[in-house]
């Protein structure tokens, strides 16, 4: 209980305390700040990592296949290089999306 007071202390002084820090000193209008490249980097990121994170699983699931049927190994390497090219060719996209916008 006594740990539940201090934490709800601390959450109510730091937000009596926030407005002090919301006009830059001097009245002055603070510079805008641009965040494109910072988000740009961020959703790039997001968006490799899925597409890394879908080719492992699509790799995965292939060398399964191949392992359970080896006679249809021709079949499922052609359907898991497809496969893989367009989850490249994803990727790419973000990376051209994320750069014309930023």
């Amino acid at each position: 209980m006594r740990s539940k007071m201090i934490f709800m202390a601390i959450v109510a002084m730091l937000l009596f305390v926030a407005p002090i820090f919301a006009q830059a000193p001097g009245g002055a209008a603070p510079a805008p700040t641009n965040w494109k490249p910072a988000l740009a980097a961020i959703g790039m990121g997001i968006g490799s990592g899925l597409c890394g994170l879908g080719q492992g699983r699509a790799a995965a699931g292939a060398a399964e296949a191949m392992a359970r049927n080896p006679g249809a190994a021709a079949g499922i390497r052609f359907a898991l290089i497809l496969g893989l090219v367009l989850i490249e060719s994803l990727a790419l996209y973000v990376m051209v999306i994320i750069y014309t916008v930023s």
